[in-house]
């Protein structure tokens, strides 16, 4: 079986409790047992909740978080305590994706990643924001630049 407690987790196995405010420091990160391969990982989060810092109200979305490993990676458990983080969080839904995947990027180190939101319609119209990085000067960087140039 396979353990992860040894790698100093906190919030696996444990009774959950949900941060009432923005908290990057829930995040949790353990080591990659596949460092030498290249390999997707993706996080579909279906239920992203956070408040439009002008009007308080509550923005609804789907947050899909993709990303390629380096030496570490997120925990998934944490992943989703940290979005919950963001219900009673004021920002903006570019904001919102360009956070997350700065805190994962300080958490992680991976050689690429991407976030999109898919925030369901306001007043008639939805925004669904993208984000990626790929660490500089590397093949990451170019895969970076294309799938940036192809999103709509």
């Amino acid at each position: 079986m396979d353990s992860r407690k040894d790698e100093g987790l906190q919030a696996l196995g444990k009774k959950t409790e949900y941060k009432v405010n923005y908290d990057p420091t829930v995040l949790e990160a353990f080591e990659n047992r596949h460092q030498g391969n290249d390999y997707w990982v993706r996080f579909n989060c279906p239920e992203f909740t956070s408040l439009c810092p002008i009007t308080g109200q509550p923005d609804f979305a789907e947050i899909r978080i993709s990303y390629i490993p380096d030496v570490r990676m997120v925990e998934s458990k944490s992943l989703k305590l940290y979005l919950f983080s963001f219900r009673n969080h004021g920002a903006f839904h570019e904001d919102c994706v360009n956070i997350i995947m700065n805190d994962l990027i300080r958490l992680m180190d991976p050689r690429y990643i991407e976030v999109t939101g898919f925030f369901t319609p306001r007043g008639g119209i939805s925004i669904h924001p993208y984000c990626n990085y790929g660490r500089p000067g590397t093949k990451y960087e170019a895969l970076a630049e294309k799938r940036l140039a192809e999103r709509e």
